[in-house]
Parts: structure tokens; sequence; C-alpha cells
């Protein structure tokens, strides 16, 4: 490198020492946050469904728990979609015999699941044998049952009494806590074996409760010694595809597992919740990285900017533009490379404190899903370090490209550039008015970012105008520091303008983060209250029990599932998997109302039918009489005839089917509950029903943590900027002093100024804010968008600290400045 370029930039380093510790903070932090969401994101990548009760198994013959869709995008490459079940998918039990018949095959266990509920009842039976009973306010535990020929498979062996002989005996797992003689879900206990809570019985006994004649489960295949699992996979795989045996669900050919696969056929919510995770996190690093870009690139570009003058200087002493822009490079990288590996090492603790958050929340982790975190991950944080480098660099060769022009201020190609994404922005939050679900969030998304970054362009022209709106009223009511604040306004809106940027985007990025997730559910909630008309609620039963006790005039089944809406999305294909409910037609007066504003859910009662959640209904042009396709929980694809329209969904999702006609699509067919209502008075008060969105929990979590970072990245930028425009201020202050200006003059004066980007910047970050916030809420809720006042109020007070703080910290009036 040039020696003069190396002279240049260490000066240079030495000299704007403060202005350059502002950028290394940003920097540190921007590194340490991408950093860390690498890291989640390539944990979750490497997840897998746990292997536990398969441990002992070689190999492992299951069902297809997932679909796919493939299209031809506008005559482009074929893109395929996929989508994970959340329901058994059973297989022949033929199989059992065809892997049995293969080489190297010691054993092939069938498998039958099926749910242990204990009784929500206090008491002992008779003859003095104590019955596990539960909380009856809370219903029924339940725990999983199987075949005890199927506990080889772990393995789990007796550690007291004996295996079971007779149907109404039972082996429990270790982590039951029960004893030989005690009783549980009508089994009388006579042997305990190791592993969690579970109950095993004979194998005709787990065979007639699965409830599935001809059809299992899976099967656990144990190997010949001596045989390699590859060797052994292969055989099996072989034998499958000669034999032609096919899913019972949707036909679709027989899956032999090995490794972390086997864990697929144990817990089946693991893979969709992975792949919801993974989604959620790919979605919220492009944020992060889109503000990081902002924050960057205003930060470093005033740094810059400051020192337009001493470029000047040394364009006209000799030095070439090329070395002045050489200079400027090497300083950043210096800065910047420094701070991103410190972002990096900050970036382990971070992600590890992230995944101990998420791991800590109840049911933010799916049950078996095994978030894998080998050491040669923690590399990553050093590939987004050189990525931050390199994206500071950039923005020196940007915004250090013209040495000579920087004088002149902003041109009209900014202007022109600014313009264009308010109006793309203000387009954005139009098309979210027009769409619903999450394309509606997608375009009100894409419409905050436009607008803020047309903000960020424009921002010498706003700070410039908003400043000649309030020059007269600051002249007149704020005396000398008034005039003092509005001549510096007017003189360098530029400046200004670079200060209110990152003022706008932690106002408008905190708005829009809190009141989106508010504004859904706060709907969400009004809907449950209104649809669940029930006044006794009851678990562990069915209805037709329920509706056998006196006083009871109408019940319903409540079953929860999944459905799959195949469609496509710009030409692309795409899977949504969206819950759904099962309920009892002809007990819903009185009990559930949906909101129905077409059709009558009487209809329900027919074979083949559903009804659509409004919102859906027209996404799809359905309406009662029309046909809708969708693959339900297990995999099997059904045209169903609509027979109502329904206004409440988010409450309680976007189909509602028949009981009758969902239950044989599950893993388990009984009820979650049973609403109902009585006679005599109101009963007790009675949680509304609610749908809870996949991967909720999770999702909260991981979004609490990326939004409190992103806010405090953004506050950093505020602070930043300010304490890189005062170090630029230095002169100016210390001349105003020279000439007669008092310290509590210049406090004054700070203090308007500090208003001046407290209001403006408050006010146009509600206003980007309001836009697509509005959009969305009227696509998603049908009304206004809502933030309590409580987290509005948190808004605005934090950022008028930080400016107040930013402001008086950098200049501290009466002393040394910058």
């Amino acid at each position: 490198m040039n020696p003069a370029v190396r002279l240049l930039a260490a000066r240079s380093l030495r000299t704007h020492r403060r202005a350059w510790a502002a950028v290394f903070a940003a920097v540190a932090v921007t590194s340490a946050l991408l950093g860390a969401l690498a890291l989640a994101l390539g944990s979750t990548a490497l997840g897998h469904a746990r292997v536990e009760r398969y441990t002992g198994a070689a190999v492992v013959v299951a069902g297809d728990h997932e679909v796919s869709r493939t299209t031809d995008p506008w005559g482009g490459e074929p893109q395929t979609a996929t989508a994970g079940l959340t329901e058994r998918v059973r297989i022949p039990e033929a199989a059992v015999g065809v892997v049995r018949a293969v080489p190297g095959v010691r054993a092939a266990v069938p498998d039958h699941t099926f749910v242990v509920r204990e009784r929500a009842e206090e008491g002992e039976r008779g003859g003095g044998e104590r019955e596990r009973v539960t909380d009856p306010e809370a219903g029924p535990r339940t725990h999983p049952g199987r075949s005890w020929a199927a506990a080889a498979l772990a393995p789990y062996a007796l550690t007291e009494g004996r295996a079971p002989r007779r149907d109404d005996e039972a082996v429990v797992g270790a982590g039951l806590g029960l004893g030989t003689g005690d009783r549980t879900g009508g089994y009388r206990v006579v042997g305990v074996a190791g592993g969690p809570a579970a109950v095993y019985v004979t194998e005709a006994e787990a065979r007639k409760r699965a409830g599935r004649p001809g059809r299992v489960d899976a099967v656990g295949v144990l190997a010949a010694p001596g045989v390699p699992v590859d060797t052994l996979h292969a055989r099996v795989r072989a034998a499958l595809d000669t034999a032609g045996l096919k899913d019972t669900a949707s036909g679709r050919p027989l899956r032999a597992l090995t490794g972390d696969g086997r864990g697929d056929a144990e817990h089946l919510g693991a893979r969709p919740a992975r792949s919801e995770l993974l989604e959620l996190l790919a979605a919220v690093s492009g944020t992060v990285l889109l503000v990081s870009v902002l924050v960057l690139a205003s930060l470093v570009a005033q740094a810059l900017q400051q020192r337009a003058a001493e470029r000047e200087l040394l364009l006209a002493v000799g030095a070439t533009p090329r070395q002045v822009r050489a200079a400027a490079g090497r300083e950043v990288v210096r800065v910047a490379g420094a701070a991103a590996l410190l972002g990096a090492l900050g970036a382990v603790p971070a992600f590890l404190a992230l995944w101990e958050a998420v791991r800590a929340r109840p049911g933010a982790v799916a049950e078996g899903l095994a978030l894998a975190t080998p050491a040669w991950l923690f590399a990553a944080p050093l590939v987004t370090a050189l990525l931050v480098t390199g994206l500071a660099r950039l923005v020196v060769a940007l915004g250090a490209g013209r040495p000579g022009r920087a004088a002149h201020g902003p041109g009209r190609v900014r202007r022109v550039a600014g313009f264009v994404l308010l109006v793309l922005g203000v387009g954005s939050a139009g098309t979210a008015t027009l769409q619903s679900g999450e394309a509606a969030g997608a375009a009100a998304g894409a419409a905050t970012v436009t607008l803020v970054s047309g903000c960020a362009l424009l921002g010498p022209w706003i700070a410039g105008a908003a400043m000649r709106l309030l020059d007269r009223p600051f002249r007149l009511l704020g005396g000398a520091p008034g005039r003092l604040a509005a001549a510096g306004a007017v003189a360098r809106s530029r400046r200004l303008g670079a200060a209110l940027t990152p003022v706008v985007l932690v106002t408008a990025f905190a708005l829009v983060q809190l009141t989106a997730g508010a504004t859904a559910q706060r709907a969400a909630a009004a809907q449950a209250r209104e649809a669940t008309t029930a006044n006794l609620a009851v678990s562990g039963t069915t209805a037709e029990e329920v509706r056998r006790r006196p006083g009871v005039t109408a019940a319903t089944d409540v079953l929860r599932s999944t459905v799959v809406l195949a469609r496509d999305e710009a030409g692309a294909p795409r899977l949504d998997r969206l819950p759904v409910l099962g309920v009892d037609p002809d007990g819903l007066e009185g009990v559930l109302d949906p909101g129905v504003v077409a059709g009558d859910l009487a209809g329900l009662a027919g074979p083949g039918t559903v009804a659509v959640g409004a919102d859906r209904a027209d996404s799809l042009d359905a309406r009662p009489g029309s046909t809708v396709r969708l693959r339900l929980g297990d995999g099997v694809e059904k045209d169903l005839r609509v027979v109502a329209v329904y206004e409440r969904s988010l409450a309680l999702g976007e189909f509602l089917f028949p009981k009758a006609g969902l239950a044989p699509h599950t893993t388990d067919p009984h009820p979650a509950r049973v609403l109902a209502r009585t006679t005599g008075g109101p009963g007790r008060a009675v949680a509304p029903e609610q749908v809870a969105l996949p991967g909720a929990a999770s999702q909260a979590v991981v979004a609490a943590g990326v939004v409190g970072a992103i806010g405090a990245l953004t506050l950093l930028s505020v602070l930043s900027t300010l304490a890189l425009i005062g170090a630029g201020r230095r002169r100016e202050l210390e001349l105003l002093r020279q000439v007669g200006a008092s310290a509590g003059q210049l406090r004054r004066m700070l203090g308007l100024e500090a208003g001046f980007l407290i209001a403006v910047g408050l006010l146009l970050g509600l206003v980007v804010a309001a836009l697509p916030l509005t959009a969305f809420s009227w696509a998603h809720t049908g009304g206004l968008p809502y933030l309590p006042p409580v987290q509005a109020a948190l808004i605005a007070g934090t950022v008028a600290a930080t400016v107040t703080a930013g402001v008086f910290g950098a200049h501290r009036p009466g002393g040394r400045t910058g």
C-alpha cells in the first residue's frame, strides 16, 4: 500500500479518536447481533427430532410425515415447497411381515401408540387399591401408551415386577412415579421399567386401544449381530420397494429411517416447529441486516462528512482523490475490523442467552426438538464480522467516492431517490390493505423499510422544512438561544437531518414491532370472548357424555388439529400449515358462535364439509357451495364443500370441521375439551376458545429478544450520531463562548435543538409507522392499530431521554466538548 495512504490513515485515526469511538460501538453491537442470529440460524438448521424410544432400533419404518408441492414459476426452473405434518401417518400392518423376512433382521416390532388418561376425580378404588388422580380443575393427565414388546426398541428393561399378561395389567416407566400394585388409567401396575413416563400393555390391548385395525404407527427393526446399519437399511428399503407398500393415508411410499431421522417417527411436531423457527429467524435476520445497513451507513457517512474540509485541504496540497479514498477506507477498516471482532466474541454469550430464554419458556421449544450446537458452528460470528467490516468499507467507497463534491451538500440524485422510496413505501402500504394474512404483513414490513429509507435520504430537506416552520416560534419564544438554534439549523440542515434519521428509525421500528403484535393479539382475544358463549368447560370426557348430565342444554367437542393449504405466491409454490377446530355442529348453539356471515353451520353435519374464515374465503374466492382442497393433518388430500363463512377466524382458526370428519385424521381423536351450556345460572367463567398458533411461544421469545436488541442498536445509533455531531461542533461552540454566549444560553440552545429532534423525530416516526400499521391492521383485523398507552409512553420517554443524553453528553456546555 502507498506509504502516503498509511500515513494519512494513521494520523487521522489518532486525531479523530472520539469520532471513531461512536462508529466502533455501533459496529461492535451490529456484529454481535448478526453473529448471534447466525448462530441461532445454524443451530436451528442443524436441529432434528430427538431419538428416545427408538434408540435401540437400527432402522425405523414409518409413514412420510412431509408433503410437497412443485411448480414451474413463470416458465423458470421447477421449485418445490415442503411442509411437515402434525398428525400420525400410519402404515399397513403387512410391513411387519415384509421387514421380518429381510436377511439380517433380528426382530421387527410393531409399535401401536395411544393415549392413557388418568381419572380426573378424587377417591380410592375398591379393595384398597390406590388410583392415580389429578386435579379436577386442570383436567386429566395423559401419558403415552404402547405395547410392552415395543419397549425393547429403546430398550427399556424391567427394574421391578413382571411383564403384563392380561388386558388390565401394565408396566409403567419410572418417570411416572408409580410402583407395583398402583393403578393408572384403569390398569393395574404389575411392573416398573426404566425410561420416561409411559404405560406399557399387552400387544393385543395396545392394538385395540390404538383403534386402527390393520395399521401400525411404525415398525422398529433390530439388527442381527454383526450387520451394519447401512447394509440393513439398504435391504429394508429394497424389500419395501419390492412389496410396493404405501402409507394408509395419502398413498406415499413408506420411509426407512436411520440415525437422527428416527426421531421424526417419534416427535411429529419437531420438524414443523423447526421449519417455523427457521422461517422466523430468517425474517428477523433480514430486518436486522436492513436496520444495520441504515445505522452503519448513517454513522460512517456522518463521520466522513464532518471531515469534508480536511479532505478538501488534502486535495489542495497535492493528495490525489484515490489516495484520499484509500486512506478513508483503510481508516474505517481498521476501526470496523477491531469492533466487528469484538462483537463476534460477544455474539456467543448473546446466542447462549437467547437459546436459554427459548428453552426456559414452557412450550417455546416443541417436544422432542433438539437444537444442535456443534463446536464448528461457533465460527459463524467470524463470517458475520467480515460481512459487517465489508459493509462499512462499502459505505466509504460510496460516501467518499467523489472528493471535492461534499461541500456542495446533498444532490439531486439523493433527493429523487428519497422521493421514489417514499412513493414505493406508500404503494406497499396501499397493497397491504388489499391483501390478508402473511401477504399483508410482508407488504406492511416492506412499506416500513422503504419509508424509513426515504426519510433517511431526505433527512436534510425534512429537517430544513421543519425548522422553517418552527423558525419564528424559536426566534420569538426562545430569545437569543432560540435565534442561535434556528440559525444553526438553517445553516447546517444536513447535520440536523443526520441527527434526525436515527430518531425516526428507532421510533418507527419500535412502533411497528410492538403495535403489530398488540393489534393482532387484542383482536384475537376480542373475537375469542365473543365466540365463546358457553358457561361450562370440561376436559377428559366427550360432548355425548356431558349432554347426559342434568341441566346441560347444549355441548360440543373441541378437537384441535392442522391442515395444509397449497397455493402459489408470485408463481412460486407455497404450503401453509393452518390451525383448525373440529366441532359438533348440532351442539354449537349457545356454546360457540363463530359469527357466520354466509351459509349455515348446520351443514357441517354432512360428510366432506367445512366452514371457512371470511379472510381466507376472500383469498380463495370461496363461498357456500364452493369447493376447497386441503391436506388434513395426516396428509390425506380432500376436496371439501364449503357450507358457511364466518368472521371470527383470528380466534377459531381458518377452517371449522365436523368432529366426525376430522377425528379419523388425528393422532388422538379425543377432544381437547368440551364446551357446554347449562341452565340455572351463568356457571363458572370459561376461558375463551382460541386456537394457539403454531410456534407462538418460541416466536414470542425470539421476537422479544430481537426487538430488544434492535431497539438497543437503534438507540445506540442515536447516541453515536449525536456524539459524532458533537465532536464536529466543538469549534463552533468554542467560538460562541468566545463571542460572549454564556453556558446557560448554550444549554438552552442545545435544549431547544434536543426538543426539536425529539418532537420532529417522534412525529415523523409516527407518520412513517402509521401508514403500514393502518394498512396491516385493516387487512388483518378490519380495525385500526392499537398500542397499549404504557408502551407508547415508554417509546416516547426512551427516545426523549436518549436524545437529551446524546445532545448534552456530547456537547457539555461550560466545559470541553466532543
